[in-house]
């Protein structure tokens, strides 16, 4: 398993280093941010503790479906559901298609790392 890289900026940085790597005046490196938040506000409320004990359940376990992993965690199906939509839409969980139609979550990584800039964040996008 990999370690996901997650940084903070704002979203013109975000876009600007985007831009930059597609047009190819930045080389984009292997330990670059894979996930970009738009503030700190908005990363702590998405890998909550609560979140991430979920993320580490879901790696431990290995769950077969929502139902097995609602059982295991003692959240109800309908909030786990939302909460792992919103992980996915970040790249933060893998929701695939089991036996039955059930959905299957998986975590991809071992561990989370956050570049956190100090100040303006500009070195986080540099």
């Amino acid at each position: 398993m990999t370690t996901l890289r997650v940084g903070i900026a704002k979203y013109e940085q975000m876009k600007a280093r985007t831009l930059a790597v597609a047009s190819g005046k930045r080389v984009a490196r292997r330990d670059d941010p894979k996930i970009w938040f738009v503030s700190m506000e908005s990363f702590a409320k998405i890998l909550s503790d609560r979140n991430r004990a979920l993320l580490a359940l879901i790696a431990e376990t290995q769950p077969g479906s929502l139902a097995e992993l609602s059982e295991l965690s003692g959240r109800a199906k309908s909030n786990l559901s939302r909460t792992l939509k919103t992980m996915e839409r970040y790249g933060l969980v893998q929701l695939r298609k089991g036996q039955g139609g059930t959905i299957v979550p998986r975590v991809p990584y071992s561990g989370i790392a956050l570049a956190l800039p100090l100040g303006s964040g500009r070195q986080a996008v540099a």
